[in-house]
C-alpha cells in the first residue's frame, strides 16, 4: 500500500487569513446589530465552513436566517475578503509550503483542497499563488451543506470520490491518503473519514494537537513522507534530537 494522496487543509495550512476571516464575520454581526465576541467565534468558527460559522454566530444570538439570506451574507463577506487580497502586496503564505508542494509533486502524490471556504476564495489565492495547476481538485464550502462542515466528514469523502471519478485506475480509499489540517474540526473531520492526519501547529499549540492528530509537526517543512510512510509499510527514522519542535505524536493510527 502506497501513499497516494495528500489533503491540504486551506485557511491554517495554505494562507494564514483567521484574523481578517474574524473581522470580516464581525463586521456583517454589526452590521445585522449583533454584537460579535472572540470567544464565540473561536469555539463556532475554527476549522467550519463559512457557511457554518455564520449560521452559528447567528444561532447564538438567537437569529434564524433563510438558506438566502445566509448565501446573501456569505457573498459579502466574499466580496469583501476579494477587496482585502486585491490590497496585499504579498499574499500571507505559509512558510513552508512551496516546499512541500514540490515534495508531494516528486513523490507523485496527488494534492486536493479541502475547505470550509467558499470556492471564489480558494481560486483567488490559488491563482495568484500560482498554485492552481498542482492541485487535482478543490472541495469548497459551497459543496457542501452546512450541516457537512467538518468536522463531519463529507469533505474528505467527496475530494476521494472526485478522484475516483477523473481516474477510475486509482482506486483510492481512505487509508491511502493523509490529510494535513491546522484545527481540531479540521482533524476530526479526516479522522471521521479514516484518513490519517498531520497536525500543524500554525493555530494551536503542538501540545493541544498531540492526542488529537496522527503525527504533529510545528511547521510545513518538518512534514516528512519517510515517517508518515511508516503507516504505509516505511520505516520510520530515528528522531533528530537537535530539532526543537514535536515531529509525531504519541496518539494511535485511526
Amino acid at each position: 500500500m502506497a501513499l497516494k494522496a495528500a489533503f491540504f487543509s486551506f485557511n491554517g495550512i495554505i494562507i494564514n487569513d483567521e484574523d481578517i476571516r474574524q473581522q470580516l464575520s464581525d463586521q456583517l454581526l454589526l452590521a445585522e446589530n449583533l454584537r460579535p465576541d472572540a470567544d464565540d467565534y473561536s469555539q463556532v468558527c475554527l476549522g467550519r465552513s463559512d457557511r457554518a460559522c455564520l449560521q452559528g454566530l447567528l444561532q447564538q444570538r438567537g437569529r434564524t436566517v433563510s438558506s438566502e439570506a445566509l448565501t446573501k451574507l456569505l457573498d459579502q463577506k466574499n466580496a469583501d475578503y476579494q477587496s482585502w487580497l486585491e490590497r496585499l502586496d504579498k499574499l500571507p503564505l505559509y512558510p513552508g509550503l512551496e516546499d512541500l508542494i514540490f515534495r508531494c509533486r516528486a513523490a507523485q502524490i496527488k494534492m486536493v483542497i479541502v475547505t470550509g471556504s467558499e470556492r471564489p476564495v480558494v481560486t483567488s489565492v490559488l491563482n495568484r499563488a500560482e498554485l492552481s495547476q498542482h492541485f487535482s481538485a478543490v472541495v469548497a464550502g459551497d459543496d457542501i451543506s452546512a450541516d457537512g462542515s467538518k468536522p463531519s466528514p463529507d469533505g474528505y469523502l467527496k475530494a476521494i470520490e472526485r478522484l475516483n471519478q477523473a481516474d477510475a485506475t486509482l482506486q483510492l480509499q481512505p487509508g491511502d491518503c493523509v490529510a494535513i489540517e491546522d484545527s481540531f474540526a479540521g482533524i476530526e473531520a479526516a479522522k471521521n473519514a479514516q484518513i490519517p492526519v498531520v497536525g500543524v501547529a500554525h493555530t494551536y499549540p503542538n501540545h493541544m494537537l498531540q492526542r488529537r492528530a496522527t503525527w504533529v509537526v510545528d511547521y510545513l517543512r518538518e512534514i516528512k513522507f519517510d515517517w508518515i510512510g511508516e503507516k504505509f509499510g516505511g520505516e520510520r527514522p530515528t528522531p533528530n534530537p537537535s530539532s526543537g519542535s514535536t515531529t509525531a505524536a504519541e496518539s494511535s493510527l485511526p
